[in-house]
């Protein structure tokens, strides 16, 4: 067989590599790869021992946060509360006062037509006429804060027949006490029987048979605090 291969005996033999060694570093690996494996295993709890705590801190800086956020909205509402309850104290008269002089609430004309018909009864004056103009809401100079309620107004226009001053004065100063009203503008005047010279009627002559010595004509504007009123165009 050997005879049949030819080139056999002349082929040069393949050398074989010299190994080189490695280094100690890997070669004693097998020597500290227990306590490698620790300190891979011990640091990796650490990292994630570390973020855990970091996200926990996270989380309860936030929750304080918003804890003194809300203990901060409940002592605003605390102050709030309280200042609304001094501020109740201290108007509630004041309100029921407006309340039984009809000023807070829904406007009331028979209240007024009857007030003014008392008034003329109790001081004895000389007949009057007035018309009362439907109600819309009133403007006033400057800022009004009223909440949940619109002031709103109802002109009254009015005409007396005095025989002075004060039955003018009276009436309207009686008449406050049953409502809140300004008086937008009012004019007297000197009748034609006061500037001719009264005639010799009897002291004791009831204030109908006198006659007028002044006439006036005035405009009132009613005010009333509704609650709810629909905002539109105003009356002043």
């Amino acid at each position: 067989m050997d005879a049949l291969t030819p080139n056999s005996a002349s082929r040069p033999a393949t050398p074989v590599p010299a190994r080189v060694p490695l280094p100690y570093w890997v070669r004693d690996f097998a020597l500290v790869r227990p306590a490698v494996i620790t300190f891979a295993v011990a640091a990796t709890l650490s990292i994630a021992c570390a973020v855990a705590s970091y996200w926990q801190l996270v989380a309860a800086r936030n929750d304080e946060a918003r804890a003194r956020d809300a203990r901060d909205a409940a002592r605003r509402s605390y102050v709030y509360v309280e200042s609304e309850k001094q501020e109740i104290r201290a108007y509630q008269p004041l309100f029921v006062e407006l309340q039984r002089r009809h000023f807070v609430g829904v406007e009331n004309r028979l209240d007024w037509v009857e007030a003014i018909r008392l008034i003329q009864e109790r001081r004895r004056l000389l007949p009057l006429t007035y018309e009362i103009e439907p109600q819309q809401p009133y403007k006033i100079e400057g800022r009004l804060a009223t909440g949940d309620y619109q002031l709103r107004g109802s002109r009254m226009t009015l005409h007396m027949d005095l025989l002075h001053e004060m039955d003018l004065f009276n009436f309207l100063g009686d008449l406050r006490q049953q409502g809140v009203f300004t008086v937008q503008q009012c004019a007297l005047r000197r009748t034609a029987a006061a500037q001719a010279g009264q005639g010799g009627g009897s002291a004791a002559a009831s204030p109908a048979a006198l006659p007028a010595a002044l006439s006036a004509d005035c405009t009132l504007n009613w005010l009333t605090l509704t609650p709810g009123a629909r905002r539109t165009g105003g009356v002043r």
